[in-house]
């Protein structure tokens, strides 16, 4: 097998190093790391690795790497190629949180037909949602012909789903538009697509360059550069942080004055840390907590699983899909995605 570290300091170092496939001791699982995705959405948690504990998923000393290199998690699927565990059956295929790695050895609990958790004792603490393997065959999103768009937009489109579910479960916070940065990027369109038409005015904010771009997805209401933060209606309104940009927040601020009722930071696509400067920092695991107290975790995955398939339709003809292979192809994603190099409408799939 291969791992693929990232500097935790410095994420244009990186590292790759080769080690003897691993085995399943008694109560575990192997996963061959088969197809996954790189996005923006994976900076973010590199970015975020020590403050929400990502670096945690994977410790690199079981991936035979010393500390100061971390495994950024990577979302795709694997397949179960060794197993100790009763119904967790070898030739499984699974969607879930994964390494950069070529395998993943997990300890599954809390099986039923529509997959399982890692518990790992390494894990127990960390975010509940990022633990789950979902058998494909026991997921009513999973499509054959669609795993590429799952790859790339599942992981984005859920915490979009998240998000605007809780803009609207707020009564939109009283605005009458809702604002959201790197408007071209996955999840800020995602987040759009699902807001559009249910209250708010939706407005994107975007490069100059990526204006054209993002007015073509009809997700918005309207679409600025930067900017054109000066014309914007000086009207209530709510700003979906997914930029990190101070300067955009600053001009904002001067334009809206106590207008902008909610400041939100989602994303970190600068990399630049925002949390400090928004009013509040939005986290999908805990509006899925109350939606699936609200709903029943079968409601919520009925919900998203509409509300996928009316998405999955629109984004096939809105992204290009850019297929790498191995480590090597894996190490050129991340090095274009994480100086933000990639186009728009590009989506990164690797082939491990």
């Amino acid at each position: 097998m291969f791992a693929f570290g990232v500097d935790r300091q410095d994420f244009t170092a990186t590292t790759i190093v080769e080690a003897a496939a691993p085995e399943a001791g008694d109560g575990e699982a192997v996963l061959r790391v088969d197809r996954v995705g790189v996005t923006a959405n994976n900076v973010t948690y590199a970015v975020l690795g020590d403050a929400m504990r990502y670096w945690q998923f994977f410790p690199p000393a079981a991936f035979g790497l010393e500390p100061r290199w971390g495994l950024v998690p990577l979302w795709g699927f694997a397949e179960i190629v060794a197993s100790r565990v009763p119904h967790v059956p070898v030739g499984g295929r699974v969607y879930g949180y994964l390494p950069p790695a070529g395998h993943l050895v997990v300890r599954p609990g809390r099986i039923d037909g529509t997959g399982f958790r890692d518990e790992s004792p390494h894990r127990a603490g960390l975010a509940s949602p990022y633990n789950a393997y979902r058998l494909t065959t026991g997921d009513p999103v999973w499509r054959a012909e669609q795993e590429d768009l799952l790859v790339l937009y599942r992981p984005l489109f859920f915490t979009s789903f998240m998000l605007a579910d809780q803009v609207l479960d707020q009564g939109a916070y009283g605005a009458g538009q809702v604002v959201l940065s790197s408007a071209s990027s996955k999840t800020a369109y995602a987040a759009a697509f699902e807001l559009r038409g249910h209250g708010p005015r939706v407005v994107g904010l975007t490069s100059p360059g990526n204006v054209a771009f993002t007015e073509s997805l009809g997700c918005y209401d309207e679409v600025l550069p930067y900017a054109g933060i000066r014309d914007l209606q000086a009207v209530p309104t709510a700003y979906l942080d997914l930029s990190g940009s101070a300067p955009t927040r600053e001009a904002l601020r001067e334009r809206l004055g106590d207008r902008l009722v909610r400041d939100i930071a989602v994303g970190l696509t600068t990399q630049s840390p925002n949390a400090m400067a928004a009013g509040e920092v939005f986290f999908a695991p805990t509006q899925m907590r109350k939606r699936s107290a609200d709903w029943g975790r079968d409601g919520l995955d009925a919900r998203f699983a509409v509300a996928w398939e009316r998405f999955a339709a629109a984004v096939a003809s809105w992204v290009d899909v850019r297929l790498g292979h191995g480590p090597a192809g894996l190490r050129e994603a991340w090095l274009e995605v994480a100086a933000g190099r990639t186009p728009p409408r590009v989506g990164h799939v690797i082939q491990l």
